[in-house]
């Protein structure tokens, strides 16, 4: 479970996150809000990638504070150009990186590969130059590269916004196959419509927090 108290945060004096309190349970759940509401940085907080600048984020019960390594272990994160994530220039030695730096015993990591790549029938793209890659395949070959380093958690950051509706539709199915419970910002509606909770994110803080039914048509009425 993740826990936010009392947490806040600014950019440049700015505010982008005020005062928010939460706990999320769900296996599914959705992140909607306007550009600029502060959606993507309430995202970052939950690995560790910001620290808030007032109150705290608990990941079954670590504080992101004090042990941000062992945050990212538990919380895998999924960026929205999976160029900003992808980090060697063949699809086997990207997810052995992450690996690597881990510790995994070499005996493992290869055995690691191919299973992550199996879930999306990837495996024939092992040794491809990542520049060759379609949106879709990059997009998937980034969750492998989470997956493969097994999170508890997965946290994804706009990840159907740069592709087209087939890799968007193979995204899509990824993150409904995922047995990992998962958090998902997007302007996609149709993507989160079927999952067990939804936050509306306006102005920095929590405007709507319930059931997609209940949430989405009252953000579609505020985006009018």
């Amino acid at each position: 479970m993740i826990v936010l108290e009392g947490v806040s945060h600014d950019f440049d004096d700015r505010p982008v996150l005020v005062e928010i309190d939460l706990a999320l349970r769900e296996r599914r759940i959705g992140i909607v809000g306007a550009n600029g509401s502060g959606k993507s940085t309430f995202a970052r907080l939950l690995n560790g990638l910001v620290l808030p600048r007032t109150g705290r984020v608990l990941v079954d019960g670590v504080d992101t504070r004090k042990d941000v390594k062992a945050i990212r272990r538990k919380v895998g994160f999924v960026f929205q150009n999976p160029d900003h994530q992808i980090v060697m220039p063949i699809v086997g030695e990207d997810l052995a990186f992450g690996l690597k730096a881990r510790k995994v015993p070499k005996a493992e990591i290869a055995g690691r590969i191919d299973a992550a790549l199996a879930c999306y029938n990837l495996g024939h793209l092992r040794e491809r130059p990542v520049h060759l890659l379609s949106g879709g395949e990059k997009q998937l070959v980034a969750l492998s590269a989470v997956l493969v380093t097994d999170p508890e958690i997965v946290v994804f950051d706009e990840p159907t916004t740069l592709l087209d509706l087939r890799n968007r539709n193979r995204v899509a199915a990824a993150i409904d196959a995922l047995p990992h419970p998962a958090l998902v910002v997007s302007h996609d509606l149709d993507l989160i419509a079927g999952f067990e909770r939804v936050l509306m994110i306006e102005d920095g803080r929590v405007a709507a927090d319930g059931l997609p039914s209940e949430v989405l048509p009252f953000y579609r009425e505020r985006m009018r």
